[in-house]
């Protein structure tokens, strides 16, 4: 079918997701799930941490392992994030978090690669962290501040690393528009529920965005134009 042809939808639709859409398509359909390793690990673990946590015995350890607080000595927090990501929110289904990971991550993965994947995921991650610390200090007087309630709000779960990977694939595979209504989203949520996640949403977005400034202005050639292949035919 020629472009000619196709309707203004599909062509938007071509444009904006396409090359995201190609790349997954083509890796799922040559390696199948090995396309994902990480993604499957990481399902794999976040539902192993579901099961322990709602134990009589596991609850306990799974929060020593993984559980941030804004409480908590910031060296602590940083020693549990690697593996916060992973851990379930106490007050949300644990499904949501799993298709999460699956989805956003599984994408990523094939799109960035594995590595650039986790990086992202962590520093989406920190930035939530560290904000939880600054929005305490700035009071709930300040626009930007948090009650003090929220420095024993357990905050964990993969929700921040998820929404800085969607924005940061949404940058590198050049579907702005898709990227700017992940950012009114989170704006959103934040105006309807404002709630300490809601604003480490935005403290992710923030970060992502600094990263993706920097890689525009100083990162090699390839990293300043989209990726992608070309339509399929």
């Amino acid at each position: 079918m020629t472009a000619r042809n196709t309707t203004p939808l599909r062509r938007f639709a071509r444009r904006e997701w396409g090359p995201m859409f190609w790349t997954v398509r083509d890796a799922l359909a040559r390696d199948r799930w090995r396309a994902i390793p990480m993604t499957l690990g990481a399902v794999c673990l976040t539902s192993i941490f579901q099961i322990v946590q709602n134990t009589s015995w596991g609850f306990r350890p799974v929060q020593d392992l993984g559980s941030v607080k804004a409480a908590d000595p910031f060296w602590l927090a940083l020693l549990r994030t690697p593996l916060s990501l992973f851990v379930p929110a106490l007050d949300l289904p644990v499904w949501g978090a799993l298709a999460q990971v699956l989805l956003v991550f599984g994408i990523a993965e094939i799109c960035l690669g594995r590595w650039r994947t986790l990086v992202i995921g962590y520093v989406a991650t920190l930035a939530g962290t560290t904000y939880a610390r600054i929005g305490l200090a700035l009071g709930p007087e300040h626009p930007l501040g948090l009650p003090v309630s929220d420095r024993v709000v357990n905050d964990t779960g993969p929700s921040a690393a998820v929404v800085g990977l969607a924005l940061y694939l949404c940058w590198r595979y050049g579907a702005y528009l898709t990227g700017a209504l992940v950012i009114l989203a989170m704006v959103g949520e934040v105006l309807v529920k404002n709630n300490l996640a809601g604003k480490e949403h935005l403290a992710a977005i923030a970060a992502v965005m600094v990263v993706c400034v920097v890689r525009a202005r100083w990162g090699s050639a390839r990293a300043r134009v989209p990726l992608g292949p070309g339509p399929a035919p």
